[in-house]
């Protein structure tokens, strides 16, 4: 029996976040990219993190913080609350999510309203954006 995705689908791993993590195909949409990056948090691929950040940001990319705070965390569960564009013709989108963990013994939620965008026909992560829709940086 094949292991269910950890980003919620109901979908076994391999049909799911999976062939995205294994670069077998990119994400069709912002969404499955959210997906597939919460994936690849429980999983601790941070190489997949990286390779779908935007690539002006790929430098400054901290694989060792990254990868301590997806080890160091128990993911509960993933909850996406709203997408507005990110569909497979759009240039731009944007996800509000919610990922549930455990630190420790104290319950956390990361609660993100996340930007992401289109280059050269794939998906990236860009950066978190208040939820009143004005860049910062986080």
């Amino acid at each position: 029996m094949s292991r269910p995705c950890p980003c919620g689908s109901g979908m076994p791993l391999e049909s799911c976040c999976g062939r995205f993590l294994s670069g077998a195909t990119g994400a069709a949409t912002a969404e499955e990219l959210m997906r597939s990056r919460y994936t690849a948090h429980v999983l601790g691929n941070v190489g997949y993190l990286k390779n779908t950040l935007w690539p002006a940001y790929q430098k400054a990319f901290d694989a060792i913080a990254v990868g301590a705070f997806a080890s160091g965390n128990r993911w509960i569960g993933l909850s996406v609350l709203e997408t507005e564009d990110g569909g497979a013709d759009d240039a731009t989108g944007t996800v509000l999510f919610e990922a549930r963990f455990l630190a420790g013994t104290d319950m956390g939620v990361h609660r993100e309203l996340s930007l992401f965008r289109k280059k050269g026909g794939r998906w990236y992560y860009v950066e978190g954006l208040p939820e009143g829709g004005k860049m910062r940086r986080i």
